[in-house]
């Protein structure tokens, strides 16, 4: 594997000094991140939001830059950079002359403007407990909003609330779904409004447009803008949205909806005929086709998302990639719209591809590295990305030719040796090939030997692919010295939906073999692995493997690291919040359907054969893996006197968020590790 991002596209970071030095998580911490791009009608500017980290207050604060695209050489400066506050979610005027933005000055969020030119921003909404997020309508006199409301809330406005002064702290339900991802369910839901906008701004409450569907949209936890469409006539919105109910906790199927923008009419189902996953409508640049991603399979969240379309004069719909054995996973439509570009994962990368409008024919334009945004234009395609050795940074996709537009954080990583990548591939399970890559720290002195940390990725439909991590990076676990492997075992995303689908009912079989297969085929390959000096790293999916390896590979590991896994897959049926994920893992029932689908790979039933040391991570708002499975865990480990330790942050979700959390995270980990590897 190229250490370049792409062939021909060079770092442009300031030559290292003599003394260089090894990447840390302190300087991981403190990079700046780029997200939410935006690209004036014009072409002639790309706005973003870049997160700096304010270590001293535990958060990431947000301000708008921007880049002028016509200029060569030209280098980013600050378009809205006010102390304390953040400036988020950049989109411009349809006269491409202000950047409208999302700014929680004053407590409550509102949409702003500033002149893309440069000057002070103005207030634009004044909306009462604030909102999520919003989208101005193509036409500029519309502004769509969705915020967390009462089901049923006819505008905005917030209602006017007795509080009973003998009321208790207790939360009552009657139905399922009393958690989701890290939060309590206040009743609460996720709702669109659309007000009417202008160069003063937007006056009033709006008028909500849902009607009487109950649910989230966008969808919660990880919904955004990319799930809601303007008709390019601002007169319609498309929505994502799965209907609330009783069987909620069970469903995947996400609906895509058409609502007027001015509420005269309830929303109509443009996708009941699919009760798998339909998401993300993008209408073309004409407003003649609405393009979108379909699931076939209900309660399966990895199936393989097909490209559709449908003509909205005739509603006829036909599935563009249904021959291409990848998942799409975001959609921007060219100018002309003749052409889709899509970005999908492939072979532990995610490249941008295009797709002909009629013919559905799919042209690969990228290829290493991991693409996050893309953004058409008629002077090329704007897009982020980034690999195991390098931050996001924006590039621009002419023809063939791509060259690199900003380097965010330059400065930052001069002097930093940065490892080396290299993938490899055997055959595994079932005879398949497999692929995975090994990473060389950057300072080891050639003929020495590192020691190995084997990190095994979750999902468990997921991929160690050759992406930029603030949570689990390589590249940090290199810099402390250590030398990485990670193997995408059968259930791995970008290989084709029949590698995915392999891992069902399947935990601890193949992935396993795979997971021992490719650890000896890395060692054989790669001399400076020291495969007798090992320890196993895991998380979610990769959690349940590190429980697993514990049972059916004890003698391997000088030590292991267990963050959020499953250790009794009893109990992670009854107390996990969306149940359609273990139930369709384990064949599609009930565990009191069928026990044996579960106990069948169940890692509590193999404590007696644990003897490896273990960290075990948990966290407290972590309601996918609850954090009563990490203590299980730790309290196995302990009665059977193993050398155990246990971390819990009471402050996190299933993900390890907060500056100083990941400082105190990876100095644990690190610290086990060198403990048993020394």
């Amino acid at each position: 594997m190229k250490h370049l991002l792409l062939a021909g596209v060079t770092l442009a970071f300031a030559a290292a000094p003599a003394l260089a030095r090894d990447l840390t998580i302190q300087d991981v911490a403190t990079l700046a991140r780029v997200g939410a791009p935006a690209v004036s009608p014009d072409g002639k500017w790309l706005v973003w939001q870049q997160r700096e980290t304010d270590l001293a207050a535990n958060r990431g604060r947000y301000d708008l830059w921007r880049l002028d695209l016509r200029r060569k050489g030209a280098a980013p400066d600050k378009l809205a950079g006010e102390a304390e506050i953040n400036e988020t979610a950049p989109q411009f005027s349809a006269d491409g002359a202000t950047v409208y933005f999302q700014s929680d000055k004053g407590g409550e969020d509102a949409v702003w403007g500033v002149p893309v030119a440069g000057g002070t921003p103005t207030q634009l909404t004044h909306i009462p407990g604030g909102f999520s997020g919003f989208k101005v309508a193509p036409t500029g006199d519309k502004l769509l909003v969705w915020a967390d409301r009462k089901p049923g809330a006819p505008s905005l406005e917030l209602p006017q609330v007795k509080k009973d002064p003998n009321a208790g702290s207790g939360r009552v339900y009657d139905q399922m779904f009393v958690r989701h991802w890290d939060s309590w369910s206040t009743g609460d839901r996720s709702q669109l409004f659309v007000l009417p906008f202008g160069p003063s701004g937007a006056n009033g409450n709006g008028v909500a447009i849902g009607g009487e569907l109950l649910g989230d949209t966008p969808s919660k936890p990880f919904g955004g803008g990319e799930e809601l469409s303007w008709s390019a006539d601002g007169k319609t919105v498309y929505f994502a949205l799965r209907e609330a109910g009783r069987t909620e906790p069970n469903s995947t199927n996400l609906d895509i909806f058409a609502a007027p923008a001015d509420g005269s009419a309830a929303p109509v189902n443009l996708t009941d005929d699919n009760d798998g996953t339909d998401n993300l409508p993008t209408v073309s640049p004409d407003g003649k086709w609405l393009a979108y991603f379909a699931m076939a399979r209900p309660t399966y969240e990895a199936d393989r998302q097909v490209l559709m379309l449908r003509d909205l004069a005739s509603g006829q719909v036909r599935a563009l990639t249904e021959a291409w054995d990848r998942s799409v996973a975001s959609i921007a439509w060219a100018p002309d719209g003749k052409t889709l570009y899509v970005t999908a994962q492939d072979t532990q990368e995610e490249p941008i591809f295009r797709v002909d409008a009629k013919s559905g024919k799919v042209t690969r334009l990228t290829q290493e590295g991991v693409v996050s945004a893309v953004l058409p234009t008629a002077n090329g395609v704007v897009f982020s990305m980034n690999s195991l050795t390098a931050p996001d940074d924006f590039y621009r996709l002419s023809g063939k030719k791509v060259s690199r537009l900003t380097s965010v954080n330059a400065a930052k990583l001069v002097g930093i040796d940065l490892p080396k990548v290299e993938r490899f591939s055997f055959a595994g399970a079932n005879n398949d090939k497999v692929w995975g890559y090994a990473v060389r720290p950057a300072r080891l002195a050639e003929g020495a030997k590192a020691p190995v940390a084997f990190i095994v990725h979750g999902g468990p439909q997921g991929s160690s692919n050759n992406s930029w991590s603030y949570r689990w990076n390589p590249a940090v676990f290199a810099g402390a010295g250590y030398a990485v492997v990670s193997v995408d075992f059968h259930g791995s995303t970008g290989y084709g939906q029949a590698f995915t689908d392999a891992i069902r009912n399947n935990w601890g079989g193949w992935p396993l073999e795979d997971l021992q297969k490719g650890l000896a085929a890395a060692t054989a390959k790669f001399a400076y692995l020291d495969g007798d000096n090992a320890c196993a790293l895991g998380a979610s999916y990769g959690g349940y493997m590190m429980n697993w390896i514990e049972g059916q590979w004890p003698d391997r590991f000088k030590c292991i690291v267990q963050h959020d896994g499953v250790f009794d897959a009893r109990a992670m049926a009854y107390e996990t919040e969306e149940l359609w994920f273990d139930e369709w893992e384990h064949g599609g029932k009930t565990y009191y359907e069928d026990p044996a689908a579960f106990e069948k790979w169940n890692p509590v039933n193999h404590v007696t054969a644990w003897k490896t040391p273990q960290l075990v991570i948990t966290s407290e708002k972590d309601f996918r893996i609850p954090y009563t499975q990490g203590l299980a865990a730790f309290t196995a480990l302990q009665r059977r006197e193993i050398s155990s330790k246990l971390l819990v942050f009471p402050d996190e979700n299933h993900w390890v968020l907060k500056p100083k959390n990941s400082l105190q995270w990876y100095g644990e980990v690190l610290g086990w590790l060198g403990q048993y590897t020394k």
